[in-house]
């Protein structure tokens, strides 16, 4: 599998302040990743790198196979999309006017629009002026901007902040979609939901370096207790070993006498991993 995105050591400096530091990142092409951590973290001074918008201090980035810095040169614009805070939008034009623009510049016909309305669910809006719209309707219009070529790569900037639970679910199923048609994305979140509904991988971002990454699974294999926990219906919760003889003998007296009302596993959420890999909230 080819390599979209690679970072070696990477440190961006404000200053004397250190936004990130000893950045290493590789992205396979088709792969979903996402960067996990609270405000401040570092995040989106990442994706301001990848996207030419900041330089390292220190260190080599690469995509495309192409340094960094060569993500800006005209033969790579059409290459990538991109979500960040700022819209960016005209906001004195209709949603339709907006996108249309970006039609032009990448030469696409106008029923890329329709498509990537019906992507972000706003078909039915798409002659109201941005003026006139929600945070999260702007959020959707913005999304839609981003994928509207049907980019190689993708980058989104906590995509789904500003959305109710519909929506969410609705630019969900997009996303899945579009990285099923060859689409890389590198996304940024603090939403352990949407990590673990996305993302083929995770990193987890902590005061500007990356302390852990692996797939949801893996994480969560790898600090797993081999313990399940067993409710009785009298409201007693028991902490047993899995795989002892002990502990099968003591479910068989319990499922005898009808006293289990539920077991489950200790597995912990990728919220309970990156508090107990930084010592840090995600919120």
């Amino acid at each position: 599998m080819d390599t979209t995105i690679k970072m070696e050591k990477v440190k961006k400096s404000f200053n004397r302040f250190e936004a990130i530091r000893n950045v290493d990142l590789e992205i396979q092409s088709g792969e979903i990743l996402g960067l996990l951590g609270p405000s401040g973290a570092g995040k989106s001074t990442i994706i301001k790198i990848l996207t030419g918008q900041l330089e390292p201090t220190v260190g080599t980035v690469t995509i495309f196979g192409e340094p960094g810095n060569q993500i800006k040169l005209t033969h790579n614009r059409k290459r990538f999309g991109v979500l960040t805070d700022n819209s960016g939008l005209y906001k004195r034009l209709t949603i339709e006017e907006n996108l249309n623009m970006y039609c032009k510049l990448y030469e696409l016909p106008e029923s890329a629009i329709d498509e990537a309305l019906q992507f972000v669910n706003l078909s039915s809006s798409k002659k109201k002026k941005v003026s006139e719209l929600s945070r999260g309707m702007m959020q959707r219009v913005t999304l839609a901007r981003a994928i509207l070529h049907k980019p190689e790569l993708l980058f989104l900037d906590e995509p789904t902040s500003a959305l109710d639970p519909v929506n969410t679910h609705h630019i969900h199923e997009g996303l899945r979609k579009l990285n099923a048609q060859g689409t890389t994305i590198l996304l940024t979140t603090h939403d352990m939901f949407e990590a673990e509904a996305l993302c083929d991988r995770v990193a987890f971002l902590h005061e500007g370096e990356i302390k852990e990454s692996g797939s949801p699974k893996e994480l969560k294999d790898s600090y797993r207790e081999d313990v399940m926990e067993v409710e009785l219906v009298c409201g007693q919760t028991h902490s047993l070993p899995i795989n002892e003889i002990a502990t099968i003998d003591k479910l068989k007296e319990w499922a005898n006498t009808q006293s289990i009302r539920r077991i489950h596993s200790n597995e912990p959420t990728l919220g309970d991993l990156f508090m107990r890999v930084t010592g840090g909230e995600l919120s």
